[in-house]
């Protein structure tokens, strides 16, 4: 597992905004812990392109990545320091929720997605992208739906929603899937890769960066059929509101300022990821949708696209 350190700077023409950090005796919860260490821990991902992942040189970045160092600097001004170390500490999806209950993992940048179960044990922030499972697998299998996996091999990541939601349509609809745990996505991608799985279940545009990033890229195919609404929210502790209003603050500046429309362009479409590769992929309806009315409901029901004449409020910048 390899953690990195970094150290988040404010400018001398940034320092003026410390004057109003809160007293140290006003802090609680997850604030007064990184102030003591000196230290927020990012919980990231290795390969989880364009949310998080480890690049070419050995650091960490993504969408999911720029989001919560936004919310550092807003923690570091909160805080009133100069500098604020930050501790990137790599998790899985069987992983990130302990780590974030146990103290260990402050915020985790990845793609977890918001469910009213998990609310009931982390806090998510409002929802920044919105997914849905797809089924991967190579052309010649001819795999276009779930039923197509009949008594076939399919890798799903441990830990995630996609395994509970396929395992109980497995049930359902008798279909004799043989499903295979992953730890990550790397593993679920090489089990389909080296044919040890007959497809892969992930989020969509996961699976696209991984078939775009494959030695066997021509032999992959993503499936059309949606198996679901994935809203995504980075994930903090429960029961601690001053740590939630920053995260939330943050988050809707962002939103509202329009400058989350030049932090997806970036990862989505421009060649920003390892190797050049370009995502190509706009920012669908629903997405754009959670953008303009800013939510952390675990509802897939909340994310149906907003009429084109509300778009405008959406900032261009």
């Amino acid at each position: 597992m390899k953690k990195i350190v970094m150290a988040l700077c404010l400018m001398s023409s940034q320092v003026a905004h410390i004057a109003h950090a809160a007293p140290d005796e006003d802090l609680t919860g997850t604030l007064k812990k990184i102030k003591e260490k000196g230290v927020l821990v990012l919980g990231v991902r290795d390969s989880t392109k364009p949310f998080s992942y480890l690049n070419d040189k050995q650091s960490y970045e993504g969408y999911a990545v720029d989001l919560c160092l936004a919310i550092a600097k807003n923690i570091q001004r909160k805080l009133g320091v100069s500098q604020l170390t930050i501790s990137m500490l790599p998790v899985t999806s069987s992983s990130r929720i302990p780590l974030i209950q146990n103290g260990t993992v402050d915020i985790e940048c990845g793609n977890t997605t918001n469910t009213a179960e998990r609310q009931n044990i982390v806090e998510f922030s409002p929802t920044y992208y919105v997914s849905g499972s797809r089924i991967l697998s190579k052309r010649s299998s001819n795999i276009k739906t779930l039923a197509d996996l009949r008594g076939k091999k399919l890798a799903i990541n441990s830990g995630t929603t996609h395994i509970k939601m396929v395992s109980t349509l497995n049930d359902e609809q008798k279909l004799g899937i043989d499903i295979i745990a992953s730890r990550d996505t790397a593993e679920g991608m090489l089990l389909v890769e080296t044919g040890r799985a007959a497809a892969f279940i992930n989020d969509d545009i996961v699976l696209a960066s991984l078939a775009g990033g494959s030695k066997i890229s021509s032999e992959l195919v993503v499936g059309k059929e949606a198996l679901s609404v994935e809203p995504f929210g980075l994930i903090y502790r429960k029961n601690d509101p001053a740590f939630k209003q920053i995260v939330d603050t943050s988050i809707s500046t962002i939103f509202k300022s329009g400058d989350i429309n030049k932090i997806y362009a970036k990862w989505f479409q421009s060649p920003a990821l390892p190797h050049g590769q370009n995502l190509n992929w706009p920012m669908s309806p629903e997405t754009q949708a959670a953008i303009a009315k800013i939510t952390n409901s675990p509802n897939p029901a909340d994310y149906a696209a907003i009429p084109k004449e509300q778009l405008s409020t959406i900032k261009k910048k």
